[in-house]
């Protein structure tokens, strides 16, 4: 009879989420792990199997919370679409001030996991590929919407807006890595709105 895990995988998770957002994969040791979770190295790999198991899980929960979160404000569908979009970046700005240490954003667990291993890991370069198509398709999907009903106006395809939008929001948070504050993003925000819906 197996014996009763005597934690919760879920806070544990949670907890090597967090320790992998602010440090990167490589630079977050086991014993980094072990701190942030509470658990000791055995139940940490017999629960998970190995450091990179773990890192999978923790990004595929941060894509999954990330993207509910953005996704339910494109979807919105009693506020115009150039207002869905406003919301998403107010959002996105907020959690960049909600995760800071040191003055600095932890930044975006995808945008440094594209960075640090899309280009050598290819499991984390095919689940990256999978949250982009899920960001981009809600982005389309919203600038399509805001183009029928003549909220969006600018003659770019939804396809290229949706790409740009997805470029500035990487952009803002390394932007708020590096220490922007609050006003530089909101007027980053202001100005790729301007560009998508006059554009």
């Amino acid at each position: 009879m197996a014996r009763p895990r005597t934690f919760d995988e879920e806070r544990a998770l949670d907890a090597a989420m967090r320790a992998f957002w602010a440090n990167g994969y490589e630079a977050t040791s086991t014993q980094d792990l072990c701190e942030a979770t509470g658990l000791g190295r055995s139940s940490i790999y017999n629960t998970f199997s190995s450091k990179h198991d773990l890192f999978r899980r923790a990004l595929a929960r941060y894509m999954e919370t990330m993207n509910a979160a953005q996704v339910e404000i494109l979807e919105d569908v009693e506020r115009s679409a150039a207002e869905r979009l406003r919301a998403m970046l107010e959002r996105v700005i907020d959690g960049e001030f909600a995760n800071r240490a040191d003055g600095h954003s932890i930044g975006c667990l995808t945008v440094n996991t594209t960075v640090e291993l899309a280009a050598r890991d290819a499991e984390a370069a095919a689940m990256l590929e999978r949250d982009l198509e899920v960001r981009l398709a809600a982005l389309r999907a919203t600038v399509r919407s805001g183009q029928l009903d003549g909220d969006i106006t600018s003659k770019r395809d939804a396809d290229t807006l949706a790409r740009y939008l997805n470029a500035v929001i990487g952009g803002m948070r390394v932007s708020a890595q590096g220490g922007a504050d609050r006003a530089a993003l909101e007027a980053i925000a202001e100005t790729a709105l301007d560009a998508v819906v006059a554009g």
